[in-house]
């Protein structure tokens, strides 16, 4: 089972590790809605060679961000095959009963892929280079203006970022949990459905008590240090808007510019 590294932060000094974690959420959000904007090969081309440059940006391996996509590679591609098989339209390149391999359902499958892959590599990259705190910070600073409708911004955006934080520990107790369940003759790969249903129960109980263990001690933890909530509360970390971030949504901007030139 490959690790996933979503929700991993990497320290580093970087130019993206540098920048204000308020630019990097809100860069992500703006890419991921520019990729819903593409709909032909030089725009999706742009927004590759952005995501290419952004990852190297970051001096994080390469290949270590590869394998961390990998994981959700099977989910993208069961996505991309439906797409694939369902989408009407061009060429019938080969049928399989009523299903049917056209042109156009060909083109789409792979713009979804990519876009998938676009949007989990700059996610990725977001989390990788931003401390859980200070994305907490940067959200409670974006829903700021919740609060006149009493919204409690702070207790969401700080269970925003304990999701997050969690999502690698759970990943990697999950992992602990499978070697455990291997080593007793549990088989998660092969078997009837009804076998295979019983391993994953055998999975997921483990899981939930080991989750709940840690949430009870999470709330021991945050009570013992007088924690009660947003008010009043003052940060070691200020957030600073820098020039590196105004030139970061400058080029956003021409991102936008060029991917709306070469829209069709």
């Amino acid at each position: 089972m490959g690790k996933l590294i979503l929700g991993r932060f990497i320290p580093g000094n970087s130019l993206i590790h540098q920048l204000d974690p308020r630019t990097k959420l809100v860069g992500s959000f703006y890419f991921i809605f520019l990729l819903f904007w593409a709909n032909n090969w030089q725009t999706y081309l742009l927004a590759t060679v952005f995501t290419v440059i952004t990852v190297l940006l970051s001096k994080i391996n390469m290949l270590f961000f590869l394998k961390g996509i990998r994981p959700m590679l099977l989910l993208i591609l069961f996505t991309v095959i439906l797409q694939i098989f369902f989408t009407a339209g061009g060429k019938i390149l080969c049928s399989f009963g009523p299903l049917k391999l056209t042109s156009c359902g060909l083109i789409n499958g792979v713009f979804i892929f990519i876009r998938f892959i676009l949007i989990i590599s700059i996610s990725t990259l977001m989390t990788l280079t931003t401390q859980p705190l200070s994305m907490s910070d940067a959200v409670e600073f974006l829903l700021r203006p919740l609060k006149v409708i009493k919204f409690p911004v702070h207790e969401v955006s700080l269970m925003l970022s304990i999701a997050l934080r969690f999502v690698p520990t759970l990943m990697d107790e999950t992992e602990k949990i499978m070697n455990a369940q291997r080593a007793r003759g549990v088989d998660f790969n092969n078997g009837k459905l009804m076998q295979r249903i019983k391993a994953v129960i055998l999975l997921l109980i483990p899981l939930f008590v080991s989750s709940f263990k840690r949430a009870d001690e999470l709330a021991t933890a945050m009570e013992a240090r007088g924690y009660q909530g947003g008010e009043g509360r003052t940060r070691y970390r200020k957030l600073t808007w820098h020039l590196r971030d105004t030139f970061a949504i400058f080029i956003l901007i021409t991102l936008t510019v060029g991917m709306l030139m070469a829209r069709k």
